[in-house]
């Protein structure tokens, strides 16, 4: 009997094959399916369209060389690509901060390096938490968003999604269980 969460493991597992075979339309299914994902999560970071369509391109093109680098038995394919294009787009950041210093002659000091990694945290850490809200499944997804963006207490929000208090409860809890793993609240605050 086949499993509903086989399915998607099976497709990733079928994609790095063909793309290993260097099937170029697999690679175009894989951008059609996937590349909004990537592209948000460097604009999110990076704050910068062309920076973002860069990290998007460069994403991809690594996945096209090295398709044996993505392991279907560890992770969903969505999931390593969100990976690597937040890691790509963290390191951007941190080397664009860099360069910019270096053009304006400044040596910053132990603090001002101390921010700057403190807001490049901040970016990352939100960036994480967009990509978990967006993926979680959308029964959780719809009373986080009623609970921290519309202001809804629990009540309000089982009211509202036509379920009972105590499965709102669960949702919220469940859905604030995955954000923790972000390092930032939806609104914010840190975990």
């Amino acid at each position: 009997m086949t499993h509903p969460q086989d399915v998607p493991q099976r497709w990733d597992r079928k994609m790095q094959q063909r793309l290993a075979r260097g099937e170029a339309a697999a690679l175009g299914e894989l951008y059609d399916r996937h590349a909004s994902l990537v592209y948000g999560l460097a604009h999110r970071v990076l704050g910068d369209e062309e920076a973002a369509d860069q990290i998007t391109a460069d994403v991809f093109a690594y996945l096209w060389q090295h398709p044996d680098a993505y392991d279907p038995r560890t992770e969903p394919l969505r999931a390593w690509l969100a990976r690597i294009a937040h890691k790509r787009a963290v390191r951007r950041l941190r080397w664009d901060e860099i360069n910019d210093q270096k053009e304006r002659g400044v040596t910053p000091t132990p603090q001002q390096e101390a921010a700057s990694e403190e807001r490049i945290q901040a970016l990352a850490a939100d960036a994480r938490a967009d990509y978990i809200v967006q993926s979680m499944p959308a029964p959780l997804r719809a009373a986080l968003e009623l609970a921290y963006f519309r202001r809804r207490d629990y009540r309000q929000t089982a009211v509202e999604l036509g379920i009972t208090e105590a499965e709102a409860r669960r949702r919220l809890r469940l859905g604030l269980q995955l954000l923790s793993t972000a390092g930032r609240m939806p609104d914010g605050r840190p975990a």
